[in-house]
């Protein structure tokens, strides 16, 4: 749950960003200003080229912005170097992306471990954290399975597992559902809800407004500008709309 009046956990403070494309500059980001509190769960919309694409990037320390702040837990990493940036990602950030970037030959417990190769932990409690990830996605008994044996949506699981196996302080996804099917995706939907009121912080990208009402929070992007930030009082329940809609045998 969001705790009230508590300190934001990400907060970008008049960010712009310009790319030099041959005699071309552009200004993708054009003084951004967002806060997350704890416990958020924000879908953030838009066309290509809006922005939201660049600003998820500097989110998530793979880009910097020209100008601006950009403080995760209160620390200034905008000015970070690569390295420490890295460190940054491996320990605060968790990523899910539209593909779902597994390797082909390697058990979906031993994909969820990658992460953890980064850090300081024995190979006993890599395997424990990687159990566990998999039981929070409803993926305990598919451990021993390679990709080739999952379906698209447990695919997906076993990439928000391996995204929380380093207990990451923010969930950052980019069109996680953008390669499912819509039963599938409301499924997804239904265990980022599910993670979010555990506590997890969760931004979204999606052009979808059927997955973007799942979130507490919708920002869309416009010209490098945000247009709308807007609360949603009145978001569906995934488990509830999955009661509604037809399973692959109907």
């Amino acid at each position: 749950m969001t705790v009230p009046n508590a300190d934001p956990i990400l907060r970008v403070e008049d960010v712009h960003k310009y790319y030099e494309l041959g005699e071309t500059r552009v200004h993708a980001l054009r003084g951004i200003n967002v806060s997350v509190e704890p416990g958020g769960f924000v879908a953030i919309m838009g066309a290509s080229g809006s922005g939201k694409s660049t600003f998820m990037n500097i989110l998530g320390c793979l880009d910097r912005p020209t100008s601006g702040r950009y403080l995760l837990e209160g620390i200034d990493v905008s000015g970070r170097t690569k390295h420490e940036l890295a460190g940054i990602r491996n320990s605060k950030l968790g990523f899910v992306f539209q593909g779902f970037n597994l390797l082909p030959r390697t058990t979906a417990l031993e994909n969820v471990q990658l992460p953890t190769l980064y850090t300081p932990i024995n190979a006993i409690e890599r395997q424990k954290r990687a159990r566990e990830a998999l039981a929070l996605v409803g993926l305990a008994a598919r451990s021993q399975h390679y990709p080739s044996q999952l379906s698209g949506g447990q695919q997906q699981r076993v990439a928000l597992a391996r995204a929380l196996v380093n207990h990451p302080s923010i969930l950052l996804a980019d069109e996680p559902t953008g390669n499912l099917d819509s039963r599938t995706a409301v499924e997804i939907m239904e265990v980022l809800q599910d993670l979010n009121e555990q506590g997890l912080t969760i931004v979204l990208v999606t052009h979808e407004p059927d997955i973007a009402q799942f979130a507490k929070r919708m920002i869309v992007f416009r010209d490098g500008k945000i247009r709308k930030d807007d609360v949603l009082r009145d978001r569906p329940r995934a488990h509830e709309v999955l009661l509604t809609m037809p399973t692959l045998e109907d």
